[in-house]
């Protein structure tokens, strides 16, 4: 959002943030439905063309006013759990429940977190392995027999452990005698 706001001043950053803020903080929000602004001081803020009023403070209205507010966190709260069933339910959809047994054979999803020595390029592999699982701490939670020269904990997210499938035994021949040149661009 800074960045549009900016366009071709980026020294000038400092200067906008506020207008950035203001404008991040009136939009409404799609899990709440309504703007920060709006929740925190129960109105819309008002705009340089806008005339503030200010009504005359008495109980019938703090009364008033108390009863507004409340009626409106509740309206939020059920907006925000009514968002949340919606991306639960979007999450769900692409997740399927796995589990390991002790022997099974997984792959470790390298992280630069966790394995910032073998993670130099790009072209790294992005999986290591195959490793046994040793056992189960909770659901999510595995220990695998890692070897000591990775020198990091053997406890893995059930996220980091996609199952090791072993290649095919259909043999693979790559020598460039059996390609010809003429195919695929070549003269």
């Amino acid at each position: 959002m800074l960045h549009c706001v900016v366009q071709k001043h980026p020294k000038l950053w400092d200067e906008l943030l506020g207008q950035a803020e203001f404008a991040y903080n009136s939009m409404t929000n799609r899990s709440t439905g309504k703007s920060p602004f709006s929740i925190v001081y129960t109105k819309l803020p008002n705009h340089t063309v806008d005339l503030a009023v200010l009504p005359k403070c008495s109980s019938k209205l703090a009364a008033d006013f108390t009863v507004q507010f409340s009626k409106m966190l509740q309206e939020v709260r059920e907006k925000l759990a009514e968002s949340n069933a919606k991306y639960k339910e979007n999450a769900d959809k692409n997740c399927r429940e796995r589990t390991f047994k002790p022997g099974d054979l997984v792959m470790i999803r390298m992280r630069r977190e966790r394995f910032p020595q073998a993670y130099k390029s790009k072209l790294s592999p992005r999986k290591i392995g195959h490793f046994a699982v040793l056992k189960q701490i909770n659901p999510n939670t595995y220990v695998v027999d890692l070897p000591s020269h990775y020198n990091t904990s053997s406890m893995f997210n059930i996220g980091d452990l996609p199952a090791y499938y072993p290649p095919d035994e259909a043999p693979t021949n790559l020598s460039s005698s059996d390609s010809d040149s003429s195919v695929g661009g070549g003269e």
